[in-house]
């Protein structure tokens, strides 16, 4: 388990709707890079595409880890990635404003196989 305290990394998923366009990405601030995105401060796929809802993030202790982690999503089918979203964001809600009211809240999620497949 991560501690509070402790540098984290955060894979996350945003999305234009639900089951629209999806981005998966990576960083070691989820609260500033999600904003980034949002505001459409980052040209690119995600500002093109008004890929902006914050659907998905888990939590990992290091940049090794998130950085795997973030190309193994990437590579997944579309349906893979669409059943981990709904694994934990059932509804597909926006999490930004649950992750900015609280951001020590966030989920702790790593060493995530694909849906499916039992945790280690």
């Amino acid at each position: 388990m991560l501690m509070l305290g402790m540098r984290s990394y955060w894979v996350y998923i945003l999305a234009s709707r639900p089951r629209g366009t999806l981005h998966v990405g990576m960083t070691g601030d989820l609260i500033r890079r999600v904003y980034q995105h949002r505001e459409g401060l980052v040209d690119g796929f995600t500002k093109q595409h008004r890929v902006k809802a914050l659907v998905y993030y888990e939590q990992h202790a290091t940049a090794m880890a998130a950085i795997q982690r973030e190309k193994n999503i990437k590579h997944w089918s579309r349906a893979w990635k669409i059943k981990l979203i709904r694994s934990l964001n059932p509804d597909w809600r926006d999490l930004w404003r649950e992750l900015c009211a609280d951001p020590s809240a966030a989920s702790v999620h790593s060493q995530h196989g694909p849906p499916g497949q039992a945790r280690r």
